[in-house]
This record gives C-alpha cells, structure tokens and sequence, in this order.
C-alpha cells in the first residue's frame, strides 16, 4: 500500500474558484472561436480580427474550393466545362470568381497564367506541384506595357507549392510563369479565388 496524505479541505479549491476558473476558460474559448477558428474555417470575420490576422482570406479560400468540390459531384459535367474553360475570357467587369486549372508539365517545359486584374483587387490562390517541385516568377504586367518592363511579386527555385494573396499593382495583367527543373514530369494545379477579369494561359 502507498502511504499518501489527503489533502486538507482548505488546500481543495473552493466552489467560486472552481466557477471563476470555468468561466474563464468558456470566454477564452468564444475569444479563440470567434477571432480564429471562425475566420480561418469559415470566412466568418464578425470582429475583424481575422483579416488583421490574414485568417479570413484562408477561410474564404477554403470555402470556396469546398462549394467547387460540391459542385463537381452535383453538376460534373458542368464542372467539367467550367475548368476546361478557365482560360477563356469571363465577364467584362471585374467579380468574385474561382478557377481550378491542372496542367503537366515535362522536363524544362514551362507555362504562365495571367489574371486580368483591376488595379488594388485581390486574388487568393494556390498552386502546387503535387510532390513535385517547379521554379516561379510571380509578375504583373499594365496594359500596353513598355518594352522591357518587369514588375515582381515574388520568385522561387524548386518550390513544392505556394499559398498566399495577390494584390494587383495597377490595371493589367498578373500572375505566375512556372519551369519545370527537375527530371520528372511535373502535374502543375492552380487554385484561385477573388477579384479579377479574365484568366488566360499565355504559355
């Protein structure tokens, strides 16, 4: 038998500290729900906290791709369509809009996707080389573009994937130009949602 002393009445937390400590840890929760785990889930923002955070923009992400995902199994024929033609001009103005564009890639083949953005909206995307791993030029271009212009958003040699928001510079068009490196044949998937025209393949 192990000898052990209970502990005296006056060392056990009484009932008001047992409620003060509960009601604590329920606020602290509703704090957490309301200011994370809702924005980054849902897009749900009721006290802004999220954008500050740059959690909303991944809940709205992920909301979006949830609705294209159910979507596809409603409608597959007209999913189908749609990704087909994510490379064909949309409206004439920019809006909200989501695309899904899959595309393979060979050994030292490249491509590029431009969005036709307005100037100050917003993208969120996400590509990924699905295991495999590509170099990026993220880059923006404004209509009648001089020669030998270049403005950068972003670069990276032999990058898995990438997640994040574009914010268009001026009125143009903007997006990623990817080379396959490697030796292995590359399946290339870009995911994005947000403010902008047009999404075109240009290479």
């Amino acid at each position: 038998m192990f000898n052990s002393q209970r502990p005296s009445l006056d060392e056990l937390p009484s009932s008001a500290q047992l409620l003060r400590s509960t009601v604590i840890a329920l606020i602290t929760a509703g704090v957490l729900l309301v200011t994370v785990v809702m924005p980054a889930e849902y897009a749900i923002d009721p006290t802004g906290a999220g954008r500050l955070l740059e959690l909303t923009p991944m809940g709205e992400l992920k909301a979006a791709l949830a609705a294209e995902a159910d979507a596809e199994r409603a409608q597959p024929a007209v999913a189908a369509a749609a990704v087909a033609q994510a490379t064909q001009a949309q409206t004439p103005a920019s809006s909200t809009q989501h695309h899904e564009v899959n595309l393979t890639l060979k050994p030292n083949e490249a491509a590029e996707i431009k969005l036709e953005m307005k100037k100050g909206a917003q993208v969120n995307y996400l590509w990924s080389a699905n295991g495999g791993e590509l170099y990026y030029d993220a880059h923006g271009d404004p209509y009648n573009a001089p020669k030998d212009f270049y403005h950068g958003y972003g670069k990276g040699q032999q990058t898995p994937e990438l997640q994040g928001v574009l914010v268009a510079a001026f009125d143009g068009k903007h997006g990623w130009y990817w080379r396959n490196r490697s030796e292995q044949t590359v399946q290339l998937t870009l995911r994005t949602v947000g403010d902008y025209i047009t999404i075109e393949q240009m290479l």
